[in-house]
């Protein structure tokens, strides 16, 4: 198993970054929220809260260039509920790469889409047009341009009755699955406007309501096996050839709490934000609040795992529940080896983490060069020399992905987007 010393975290790249641009100047819609590699790792997508997405497609030297952009959504009004419907990008997720095609979801709170991102060839007016008749100049169509462009193929919409969270394609490169707070929405990708509801944990009275689903994703190999994570900090595995209504799950993942830990905060802190599976299918990865853990499928009683990301946290809870920090959804990632695990923070930090041994790293989404092995932005998993006072809780990587092929990361940071390469580390003296 690799270890963290054994890479060299370097910055690469940055995009929707002007030196010249005060923060003051960032609004809102420009802010990033989801980052995507494609299975090939040669292009990558970011979406933002004004409803654009972008992507990048990568070079011979491993750095990315500006590929393509489009308007993925835009804001909408429910009538029925006089409620006003975000652009914001929540999700973003490729579709396995056939025939050089480029497919990709996205989705909003509401709507999902399909887009096709390909070239097309535009003919422009030649320059040097010929004369007709007496004073009449006819131009001739002579040079050809291609252009990038995105097309919507399919409109997944008026499925969810609450919020979108998760958007994930099976193995078979055909169906996807869909959640949102109360159901999980099994979709083909031919067929618009029909989808099958594999399952649905709304009771009968929504007082007796004591946990919302989170996220959800299908296994990497076995079509009929799917996840689903839920704000008790459970995970679910289901199996669609047991029951058309998965509800009854396969296996259920779950730590006892320890009794003398039980404060207001437990439940909030312990929801689970975001969960992935190991390329082999054999591990899942979930993040709450304050730790990351790893699970072995063939264990649900408790993590192989569990580590500390904001214990230095625990004395703000109160403070960070007064300005909703508290339900910030960080994302996670396993590296394509699955020798490690990638998560962000506040401070515009990330970390880089071991699954096998102790060690990690931690880095700031910024162009400034760091050592994160030894340098002064290395902590430990316990976050020591970290003053959680000093803590601007403004600034945040929620979102991150990891390359499906090398150790290139991508990172969000408020309107940017950061890339950071893992090169083997010189051998120390």
């Amino acid at each position: 198993m690799a270890s963290v010393d054994s890479l060299d975290w370097k910055f690469s790249q940055v995009f929707g970054d002007s030196p010249a641009r005060q923060p003051v100047d960032v609004t809102d819609v420009d802010i990033v929220s989801a980052i995507e590699f494609d299975d090939t790792g040669e292009y990558i997508a970011a979406g933002d809260r004004g409803g654009r997405v972008v992507i990048f497609k990568q070079n011979e030297n491993k750095k990315y260039k500006f590929y393509a952009e489009f308007q993925s959504h835009e804001p909408e009004f429910d009538y029925l509920k006089s409620l006003e419907i975000e652009e914001k990008i929540n999700k973003i997720r490729w579709r396995k790469t056939q025939n050089n095609s480029l497919f990709l979801l996205t989705t909003n709170d509401k709507t999902i889409k399909l887009w096709n991102v390909h070239s097309k060839t535009v003919k422009q007016p030649n320059n040097n047009s010929h004369v007709g008749s007496p004073g009449l100049h006819v131009p001739s169509v002579g040079n050809r341009e291609s252009i990038v462009t995105a097309t919507p193929r399919r409109i997944f919409a008026n499925a969810h009755a609450y919020h979108i969270n998760s958007i994930s394609f099976n193995s078979d490169g055909e169906t996807y699955v869909s959640s949102d707070d109360l159901r999980i929405n099994l979709w083909n990708l031919a067929i618009s406007d029909q989808s099958f509801n594999i399952v649905d944990i709304k009771p009968t009275n929504m007082e007796e309501l004591t946990e919302v689903i989170t996220s959800s994703e299908f296994h990497p190999q076995h079509c009929n096996l799917f996840m689903y994570s839920s704000s008790k900090g459970s995970i679910k595995l289901g199996d669609m050839r047991s029951a058309a209504l998965c509800d009854t799950s396969a296996k259920v993942f779950e730590e006892e709490e320890d009794p003398s830990s039980k404060s207001f905060f437990s439940e909030i802190i312990s929801s689970i934000s975001d969960i992935k599976f190991s390329r082999d299918g054999r591990y899942i990865l979930s993040r709450d609040y304050l730790t990351l853990k790893i699970w072995d499928l063939n264990m649900e009683a408790k993590p192989v795992k569990t580590i500390r990301i904001h214990d230095y946290l625990r004395s703000k809870l109160c403070d960070l529940y007064e300005n909703d920090c508290i339900f910030d959804k960080f994302e996670c990632n396993f590296s394509p080896t699955g020798d490690f695990v990638l998560t962000g923070s506040y401070n515009n930090l990330f970390s880089i983490h071991e699954t096998q041994g102790k060690n990690s790293a931690v880095l700031e989404a910024t162009r400034v060069r760091q050592n994160p092995r030894n340098g002064p932005r290395q902590q430990n998993a316990r976050g020591r020399n970290i003053n959680p006072d000093n803590i601007d809780f403004n600034k945040k990587c929620l979102h991150t992905s990891w390359h499906p092929k090398d150790n290139l990361v991508a990172v969000g940071a408020s309107n940017n987007m950061f890339i950071f390469l893992g090169e083997p580390a010189a051998p120390s003296e």
